[in-house]
């Protein structure tokens, strides 16, 4: 008969600091199928080490060892695990169950990873569980169950794919004299059956029980006898009769396990699963906070330059910004504003000069900046009439004493909810009709918080400052027109009119590419903080992972045990791993997005721009 399990010269050493232990010596084994072999010896003999080269979770340093024929050492990982998932059955001491599944399932994993049919694998696995006696408890969990049942639990899942050879290491050391004598008549049933069972033992009486005992000492075999038998079983036993799933419907069924494992094992350990989420929510509630709120800021920016002007140029005298001559450049005149309307490139054009005057309203006096303006510019600065009308280009001609002012202006000088309209103020010593309210919008300069008055430049120049030129000219470029080209036309224009360049020009869309650009590279500075704190995140998560593979190092050896590829361990892992970051990714998107409607709402609360319901829209005037 060819035995189905033969070792030669089979040697195994382990490294001990600077020397080399060797616990086995040179075995050489010969197991027959349908045998019942006890393995016994002391502890530190070897035995077990023996046990594991056998169930092909060891390798041997040296010597061969054949299953069926096949040399164990020219098998792939993945092909000794087909080799355990389908010719072996381990039967642990400890039982080695996994806690966080009940009976049933625990019997069923040696199935999945085979790729069993799902319906079939539940079927046969409560069919071993009844005869075992167990079937009033499928459903409990290893902690539910004494330790015969635990036992017994762990023997069906041996037998779950066939167990042609059953491992069983000291089977009856945990379980007490009855249950011991009960599980070592199974066993017998078992060997009867035509299964192959090796026992590791250090109890003579369980060896005594074997068909064949052989003692181990000091890593060699000293004693190897047979009990005279009328006939050693001699056929092997059948393989389960399990209908195996298509390659893509057994991955995915190993996959959905492997994802219910993941599942089940963060739950057990909510507070170590939240921790690991913990510098994932950061990080990301860090990513995405920083990014709206820097997007956030730029638009609000952005928005308060088009209150400003949206794609204007304005003139203004002396060379540049700080040019301390500027005050003395007297050549901007009202001419050069009605030369500037006429071009292609206008869509509005508005002189201004200003002065800082005390505006007198009844018994109510506050310190406000009049803006001598012309009559498009509402137009040119988008700016909106709440109620009444602005002042015309006969307004402007006629120098009349009209003027328009802001909301803030309004409730300034009305405080009792007066409706300014129609209404006579004093700019200084110069009286002049209220006939247009304009919205209140945040700008910047010193205008951004005082009052706000918009009279005819020309009222202005010839009834209050008494000056005979502007202090500046801001041109609305047309929607179609390129705005680098306009600003030179407009330099070329004004520089042969004075016949020297004594003015510069302001454009309102360098301005916004300026905080634009300053705003991106901002957000980008604080983005890379942020991804820097998700990167600590990550490796925290990866740090955890590898304390809990170290954890469970017991549960991955049961799996491997049961046929588990390394694939198989490595896939439940990673879904735990991914589970925890897309968690937690959303968990930080969430808070993130908290936080920033938080921000949104308290920046809307203060605001500058705001209507006040006390103003009624009127008509324009014709």
């Amino acid at each position: 008969m060819t035995p189905i399990i033969s070792v030669r010269g089979l040697t195994r050493d382990f490294p001990a600091g600077d020397e080399t232990v060797t616990v086995l010596k040179g075995i050489d084994l010969d197991i027959m199928p349908g045998e019942m072999v006890a393995i016994i010896g002391s502890s530190g003999s070897g035995k077990s080490t023996l046990m594991n080269i056998l169930g092909c979770l060891d390798q041997a340093t040296a010597g061969t060892y054949a299953f069926n024929g096949t040399d164990i050492s020219q098998l792939a990982p993945d092909e000794l695990a087909a080799l355990r998932r389908e010719h072996y059955g381990f039967i642990f001491q400890r039982y080695q169950l996994l806690s966080d599944l009940n009976a049933l399932e625990n019997v069923e994993i040696p199935a999945v990873y085979a790729g069993a049919d799902p319906g079939a694998r539940r079927i046969r696995a409560r069919g071993l569980l009844e005869r075992l006696g167990l079937g009033d408890r499928l459903t409990h969990r290893p902690s539910q169950l004494s330790g015969g049942q635990q036992q017994r639990v762990s023997v069906a899942r041996a037998l779950m794919n066939g167990g042609e050879v059953i491992l069983a290491d000291e089977p009856t050391g945990a379980l007490d004299s009855k249950s011991g004598k009960e599980l070592m008549a199974l066993l017998a049933e078992l060997n009867a059956d035509g299964h192959t069972i090796i026992i590791v033992t250090h109890d003579p009486n369980v060896a005594a029980q074997a068909h064949r005992t052989i003692e181990i000492r000091d890593g060699q075999i000293v004693r190897d006898t047979r009990k005279d038998m009328t006939r050693v079983p001699d056929v092997m036993a059948a393989r389960a009769e399990v209908p195996l799933q298509g390659k893509l419907r057994a991955v995915l069924s190993r996959f959905t396990e492997a994802l219910g494992m993941a599942l089940r094992a963060m739950g057990a350990h909510r507070l170590r699963t939240f921790l690991t989420m913990l510098g994932i929510i950061i990080g990301i509630a860090s990513v995405v906070g920083v990014v709206a709120l820097g997007q956030g800021t730029q638009a609000t920016v952005l928005e308060n330059i088009s209150a400003i002007g949206t794609n204007t140029i304005t003139v203004m005298p002396g060379s540049g910004f700080g040019d301390r001559r500027a005050a003395r450049v007297e050549t901007l005149v009202g001419s050069d504003a009605t030369a500037l309307a006429q071009q292609d490139f206008a869509d509005s054009v508005s002189p201004s000069v200003s002065s800082n005057v005390t505006v007198t309203a009844g018994s109510v006096s506050a310190s406000s900046q009049v803006q001598g303006v012309g009559a498009s510019y509402f137009q040119v600065n988008g700016r909106d009439i709440l109620s009444g009308v602005s002042f015309t280009e006969t307004d402007v001609t006629d120098r009349t004493q009209v003027a328009v002012i802001d909301e803030t202006a309004a409730t300034t000088l009305f405080p009792d909810g007066t409706d300014p309209l129609g209404e006579v103020i004093l700019l200084g010593k110069v009286p002049v009709r209220i006939i247009g309210v304009a919205e209140t919008t945040t700008s910047f300069g010193p205008s951004s918080s005082s009052l706000n008055v918009w009279v005819p430049y020309t009222t202005v120049m010839t009834r209050m400052t008494g000056q005979t030129y502007l202090s500046g000219i801001t041109v609305r470029v047309s929607d179609d027109y390129d705005t680098d080209t306009a600003q030179a036309e407009i330099s070329a224009l004004l520089a042969a009119r004075h016949g020297t360049t004594d003015f510069y020009l302001q454009n309102s869309n360098t301005i916004r590419e300026t905080i634009t650009s300053t705003s991106q590279t901002l957000t980008l500075l604080i983005s890379m903080i942020a991804i820097i704190s998700l990167l600590v995140g990550g490796i925290g998560v990866m740090n955890i992972m590898l304390v809990s593979v170290s954890e469970r190092t017991k549960e991955i050896g049961v799996r491997m045990a049961v046929g588990a590829r390394r694939g198989d361990i490595m896939v439940q892992f990673l879904i735990e791993a991914i589970l925890v970051c897309l968690v937690g990714g959303a968990a930080g998107v969430a808070l993130a997005s908290g936080r920033v409607r938080h921000s949104a709402s308290w920046a809307g609360c203060g605001s500058n721009t705001r209507h006040s319901p006390s103003l009624r829209p009127l008509p324009r005037r014709a």
